[in-house]
C-alpha cells in the first residue's frame, strides 16, 4: 500500500467517508461501535473502575490517533479530493466523537438496564455531537479556517468538547 492510499484509508476511515448521504454522521458512528463493543467485552459483575478505565482510554487513543491522521494526511487529502475539509475525510467525526464518550457512567450489561442505559446515553452522546458538529458554536467555525489537518479537526474537537459537557449534564443530571 502506498502512501497515498494510506492517506486515504486512514482519513475516511477505511472507506467509511466515502456512504453517504451524511458522511460526516457515518463517520461519527464507529466510536460508538468500539465503546459499545468494549462494555460488552470486558464485562463483569459489577463493571469495575479498571474495566471503566480500559473503555476511557482506548476512547482517548482512538481520539488522539483519529487526530494525528488528520494532522498528518490533512493537506494531502485536501489535495486529494480537491476542497478544503471535504466531506469524505470522517477522521475529524471519529476523533471528536470518541471525545464525548470519555468519562461515561457505563453500566454492566448482567444489569437488567444496563444495555437501554448504555444504548441510551450514548444516543446523546451521538446526537449532542452531530448537532454540535453541524452547528459549530464559536470558535469551532472560525477554527475550520486553520490550514491543512489543524483546520480539518480543530472544529470538530470542539464541537465533542460542547457535546460532552452537555452529555454529561444530560446523562448525569437529569437522568
Amino acid at each position: 500500500m502506498n502512501d497515498s492510499s494510506l492517506a486515504r484509508s486512514l482519513v475516511t476511515c477505511f472507506g467509511v467517508g466515502r456512504l453517504r448521504p451524511g458522511p460526516g454522521t457515518w463517520g461519527s458512528l464507529p466510536p460508538l461501535g468500539v465503546a459499545l463493543l468494549l462494555v460488552w467485552l470486558l464485562d463483569r459483575d459489577p463493571f469495575t473502575t479498571s474495566r471503566l478505565t480500559i473503555v476511557n482510554l482506548t476512547l482517548l487513543f482512538l481520539s488522539l490517533g483519529a487526530t494525528w491522521v488528520c494532522l498528518r494526511y490533512g493537506r494531502h487529502a485536501e489535495a486529494m479530493f480537491g476542497n478544503k475539509d471535504p466531506q469524505s475525510v470522517v477522521a475529524d467525526e471519529v476523533a471528536g466523537q470518541a471525545l464525548v464518550l470519555i468519562g461515561m457512567p457505563w453500566r454492566s450489561i448482567t444489569d437488567p438496564n444496563g444495555w437501554g442505559w448504555n444504548l441510551g446515553f450514548v444516543a446523546i452522546a451521538f446526537v449532542a455531537f452531530r448537532v454540535m458538529d453541524i452547528w459549530k458554536p464559536p470558535p469551532a467555525a472560525r477554527m475550520q479556517s486553520l490550514p491543512g489537518g489543524l483546520g480539518i479537526v480543530i472544529d470538530d474537537l470542539i464541537a465533542g468538547i460542547y457535546a460532552l459537557v452537555i452529555t454529561q449534564i444530560v446523562v448525569r443530571l437529569i437522568l
